[in-house]
């Protein structure tokens, strides 16, 4: 298996692949397709590419190496290329020159995670990069990676039967999202710098795809010091609590090894570090605090964590809401308390009775049809009560694991009964969070450890949490919250359009990053409060968001020669994301080329949204795209304000990409779609 990684079918030396990351793996993902190891050279790239968009893949010495996982992929491939024009693949030094795209199967088995893990490691040695660079020929390059592979084996092997005493014991954990490729490197290139002194003595754990073993729970417990090198949360992280900790992303393990080491034996010198316990804690004072993920940066994490798990309770019943709207008309949405309260299915509804306020109410629905819809109209309800409770919890979650679940819940509730709504909500989510990492972070008797998560932290968390609500915030944030919707309402009539700029720029400066989100949550809190005014934000915030990715797949149908293949691939499918609402969809085309996609998006979100807000387009649900027309009134103008935004978008897109060349595109071509990009792929 390790002799038929890599084929001289997908090997090419000394060619011009393109100018951007984007075109050199587009291509080479041809290359593995047209050799019969993958299914689809378009799925593959997107995959690669995908990964590619959340960090560049390029590491120290000039070399770069895109990988994913995917279901496109029939065997576990390697390819290979030595550019002669090299290309940024944001590498500490510079352009990349040597280029590896390792695709492995969706459901790759041990043993194929194992040999692409031991490439990744190779890459690190100089021997083998420059073996590479002056090799003659295809088939030098097979022999020069079959041989790597089968070294590095060997010293694996080596290394584990006979480590090397050191005076410092250091422990290291690395993790990145694929767990193909950085997990591995940065293994290897900490490994590889603390073979080169004599005061430290080294062990990792590679939490990667390949295999995971653990370090033994006695040598974390010998342990001077803990690295922790991941671009992902840390596996069993517990483990290492009473352990000093140093922290960084993977990609600094890389390429710079020897500087995390001495970063790690100066916390392990330092009674003052703090431990990996004490790093989740409000309580150790910011001076501590060196090589570790500020409190800045996990507040911001916690954020988008709370947003992404409270957005199925607003999906759910929002579009409850919408479709009991449908079945059981405008009276029903009004008056579906006093239909439930007063009536079953074996006793529907007349077509006129009376409510429990008092009011007499005529349906024009069939009395069934009223009835469900109440029914879904409560449900939907329920679903949306929890907004604020979901999103505080698990903003408290994710800052303090299962203690700040309990408290971030019942913080969100009282946010909801003392009026401060999401804005409460997020505050009584950090504040239970970092509560409850601080009182985790105390050291307590022995019989008292085990109390602690299900009792204690709890306990006191929750208590902190409402009195800091009832006595001091409850009023204040309320007054917030009265002032914003009067805002909004008066906005909504006096600078309608001005507020649909500004959400509709929102929605696709980032594409589903933080920015998007902040705008989506601002639409969908105030959804279920039913006053017109959020109705009309969420029309704005929704149309707007399905603008990118329909533009986008627009935009590659016209134009397609100013796109790449695997873009032109992408456009065919962007168009169904963008109907549904999903912004996402237009990430591959602006993390290829950010400088002219995003600006282009931007315009035609901006016009999508004045003309939303403009028009008063309403809508009762919170996403589902074109797929709920049906609770979007009017559906002309958010027809007329979709299809507006969608053509100045792709008009700008098409414009830049054909008159305004790409700063690293050579002279007399346009970037991504030039001939000869395409032609690339037939060079090898």
């Amino acid at each position: 298996m390790t002799d038929s990684i890599i084929t001289e079918s997908v090997v090419s030396v000394d060619v011009d692949l393109g100018a951007r990351p984007a075109d050199v793996i587009s291509a080479l993902a041809t290359r593995i397709a047209d050799a019969g190891r993958a299914s689809s050279a378009a799925a593959l790239a997107d995959a690669a590419l995908a990964r590619e968009s959340s960090a560049g893949t390029g590491v120290a010495g000039r070399v770069a190496i895109p990988h994913c996982r995917s279901s496109a992929v029939t065997e576990p491939t390697v390819a290979f290329a030595r550019l002669s024009r090299p290309v940024d693949f944001s590498g500490p030094d510079g352009d990349a020159d040597l280029i590896f795209l390792i695709a492995a199967p969706e459901d790759g088995n041990a043993e194929h995670m194992r040999i692409l893990s031991r490439l990744a490691r190779a890459l690190v040695q100089q021997d083998f990069r420059t073996a590479l660079r002056d090799a003659s020929s295809r088939e030098d390059v097979v022999h020069a990676v079959t041989a790597a592979l089968a070294t590095t084996r060997r010293r694996a092997r080596s290394t584990t039967s006979s480590p090397q005493p050191r005076i410092r014991r250091i422990v290291a954990v690395t993790a990145c999202p694929t767990g193909i490729a950085h997990t591995y490197m940065a293994a290897d290139a900490l490994k590889a710098a603390a073979a080169e002194r004599a005061d430290v003595d080294l062990q990792v754990e590679a939490q990667g795809s390949s295999s995971l073993e653990p370090l033994d729970p006695a040598v974390i417990a010998a342990a001077d010091a803990v690295i922790f090198a991941s671009d992902v949360g840390i596996h069993d992280r517990q483990r290492f609590a009473a352990t000093p900790v140093v922290e960084s992303g993977v990609k600094r393990a890389i390429n710079e090894p020897a500087t995390l080491l001495d970063e790690a034996l100066a916390a392990a010198d330092n009674p003052a570090a703090p431990t990996v316990a004490e790093a989740t804690s409000a309580a150790v004072p910011a001076a501590r605090r060196a090589g570790q993920v500020g409190w800045p940066m996990r507040m911001q994490q916690a954020v988008m964590t709370g947003v992404s798990y409270m957005i199925p309770f607003v999906a759910a019943g929002g579009l409850l809401l919408a479709l009991g709207y449908l079945v059981g008309g405008v009276e029903t949405s009004s008056y579906w308390q006093s239909i439930l309260a007063q009536y079953s299915l074996s006793t529907l509804p007349p077509a006129e009775f009376m409510s429990q306020t008092g009011a007499a109410v005529s349906f024009d629905r069939p009395a069934l049809a009223v009835y469900i819809g109440a029914v879904l109209i409560a449900t939907g309800q329920a679903a949306m009560s929890f907004i604020v409770a979901a999103l505080s919890g698990y903003i408290a979650y994710a800052l303090a694991d299962r203690p700040g679940i309990a408290p971030g819940f019942v913080g969100g509730a009282i946010s909801v009964a003392v009026g401060a709504g999401f804005i409460g909500g997020l505050i009584t989510g950090l504040i239970a969070g970092a509560v409850s990492a601080w009182i985790a972070s105390w050291r307590v008797p022995q019989v008292l450890r085990s109390l602690m998560p299900v009792v204690i932290i709890p306990l006191l968390s929750t208590l902190s949490v409402g009195l800091v609500m009832f006595l001091l915030l409850a009023r204040p944030l309320e007054a917030v919250m009265t002032g914003l919707r009067q805002g909004l309402a008066g906005m909504s009539e006096s600078s309608a359009v001005l507020l649909g700029i500004v959400l509709g720029v929102m929605m696709c400066v980032d594409l589903g990053g933080p920015v998007n989100k902040a705008a989506y949550l601002f639409a969908t809190a105030g959804l279920s409060t039913g006053d017109q005014a959020s109705l009309h934000i969420m029309a704005a915030v929704m149309a707007a968001g399905m603008v990118p990715p329909l533009a986008l797949s627009l935009a590659t149908w016209l134009r397609a020669s100013a796109f790449s293949t695997a873009e032109v691939d992408n456009g065919k499918s962007a168009w169904v994301l963008g109907l549904s609402f999903i912004s996402e969809g237009a990430i591959p085309f602006a993390a290829a080329d950010p400088l002219r996609v995003i600006p282009s998006m931007m315009a035609g979100g901006a016009v999508t949204g004045a003309l939303s807000m403009g028009l008063g387009v309403a809508s009762h649900a919170p996403h589902g795209g074109i797929f709920v027309l049906f609770a979007i009134t009017p559906m002309t103008g958010f027809l007329v304000s979709l299809l507006a935004g969608v053509t100045v978008s792709t008009v700008c897109v098409i414009a830049t990409k054909t008159l305004i060349r790409s700063r690293s595109a050579p002279h007399g071509t346009t970037g991504a779609g030039s001939g000869h990009e395409r032609n690339a792929t037939a060079q090898v």
